[in-house]
């Protein structure tokens, strides 16, 4: 004879929350993937600035990717940002989400945000509080899983690591 086994209420109330919560970060990662491709094929930051206080080029020679950052300063304030360029998917998606998240912030603000972002990939900076200081920029977090497409990830943040050290 076979036993049965009966499960509590409270088991059930466990695997019903187990399943939303899977079925909700399943729903989340299609979010990001979305923002992603949206952002590296329509990219509304990919232009040029009229008057950059600062430009600097990043290249990415394992995957060929190649922007152009320009920044314009208003005091301490980055006012806006923009690139050129060419590159893969997540190169040119993480420039562009990079510059929304960093537009408005002083130059102290983003290079505490460029250190989380750099922290998040290199899997240093696992800290939920602290990783919601990177806005949208949380989407490129699964990267840190696909080592051939983390120095695309990283390229323009590295870029503007440079500005900023040398401002």
């Amino acid at each position: 004879m076979q036993k049965i086994k009966y499960i509590t209420y409270l088991e059930r109330i466990l695997i019903v929350i187990n399943y939303k919560r899977e079925k909700m970060m399943e729903d989340l990662s299609d979010v990001y993937n979305e923002l992603i491709m949206e952002h590296s094929m329509n990219s509304y930051n990919k232009k040029k600035l009229e008057k950059a206080d600062y430009e600097q080029i990043g290249h990415n020679p394992n995957c060929g990717d190649e922007i152009t950052l320009e920044i314009k300063l208003n005091g301490n304030i980055i006012e806006d940002m923009a690139f050129s360029g060419h590159g893969c998917a997540i190169s040119q998606a993480s420039t562009s989400i990079m510059i929304d998240t960093l537009k408005g912030k002083t130059l102290e603000e983003a290079k505490e945000i460029v250190q989380i972002f750099i922290g998040m990939i290199k899997r240093e900076i696992e800290d939920e509080e602290t990783l919601k200081k990177l806005e949208d920029s949380i989407a490129f977090k699964n990267v840190s899983n696909m080592p051939a497409r983390v120095k695309c990830a990283l390229l323009a943040w590295h870029t503007i690591e440079e500005i900023i050290n040398k401002n």
